[in-house]
């Protein structure tokens, strides 16, 4: 069963009972906290690397609670030509359909959980 996102708020979050109060990545298999990206709001293609390889059918992308992070034009071309949907939006309503699609479909998540 995929890790289940139970609680988001700015800077913290809980998954599967364990709270993290730095920005990760869900895997269908667990969480990887830390996630730190080449510049801090803004994603880049290598930044993807561990998601690269899990090969999810959707990536889904929490860009801060306020929606400050970027997802540019050219990464997300670079993770359609992967075979990668990308859905962006702020954490709150990532963390949403996160839960919402992890059980049907092969689902990773970047979570920026501040700003």
């Amino acid at each position: 069963m995929p890790p289940k996102i139970e609680d988001y708020r700015f800077g913290s979050i809980t998954i599967d009972g364990k709270q993290y109060k730095e920005d990760v990545i869900i895997f269908p298999q667990g969480v990887k906290d830390g996630w730190w990206r080449k510049e801090g709001h803004s994603l880049d293609p290598a930044d993807l690397d561990e998601v690269i390889k899990d090969k999810p059918e959707i990536f889904i992308v929490g860009c801060g609670a306020n929606g400050t992070m970027k997802v540019p034009d050219s990464t997300r071309k670079w993770l359609e030509n992967q075979g990668i949907e990308l859905q962006a939006m702020p954490s709150g309503e990532a963390c949403k359909t996160y839960n919402e699609l992890a059980g049907n479909k092969k689902v990773a998540a970047g979570l920026h959980l501040t700003c």
